[in-house]
């Protein structure tokens, strides 16, 4: 049985040097994050869903 207080996480995408992962935090927040090399960048879930539009308008 899970803890109350473990922290769900799910990979999103991954390649040999890079992965994408979110979080089910213990205060019921989720969040995003993307790991490139030696940096971290991490989301909350309205600052990933602008990420991701941010994205979606590059040409």
């Amino acid at each position: 049985m899970a803890e109350e207080n473990e922290i769900r996480t799910n990979t999103i995408a991954e390649t040999p040097n890079y992965i994408i992962w979110s979080a089910q935090e213990a205060d019921g927040e989720e969040t995003f994050h993307i790991e490139l090399g030696l940096a971290t960048i991490h989301f909350f879930k309205e600052e990933w869903d602008e990420f991701l539009n941010m994205f979606k308008s590059l040409e």
